[in-house]
């Protein structure tokens, strides 16, 4: 396992551990067509980047942590785009880090995809 691969699941662990540590901040983001199970969302996304973040580790899951997790970043994407268009709602994050948020998500993905190689 490389130093990438380490540093791949360390940011995909720390990512979903986040979804249980401030549940909070990650059921106000879910678009409203999604809030009645905004609580369901939090814990399936959260647990969807932890079993990503360890099918890394062994060489045999490697591809398909790729596939999962770009996949995940897919999911949750809306959540950025509900931020960045209502920014009203999230007076905490200054409004050019919330429209920054949408083509960092595609950095995130480049580096899944360079950390499952």
């Amino acid at each position: 396992m490389t130093g990438r691969q380490r540093g791949l699941f360390l940011f995909w662990a720390v990512a979903g551990a986040m979804h249980f540590v401030r549940p909070r901040f990650y059921e106000a983001i879910v678009p409203p067509p999604l809030d009645r199970r905004k609580r369901e969302v939090v814990v399936v996304s959260g647990l969807a980047e932890l079993v990503g973040a360890f099918a890394v580790l062994p060489s045999r899951t490697r591809r398909l942590a790729r596939l999962w997790l770009l996949a995940t970043l897919a999911a949750v994407y809306p959540a950025n785009i509900y931020m960045a268009l209502r920014p009203e709602r999230f007076r905490a994050i200054p409004r050019p880090l919330l429209w920054a948020r949408l083509p960092v998500q595609g950095l995130f993905a480049w580096v899944t995809w360079r950390g499952t190689e």
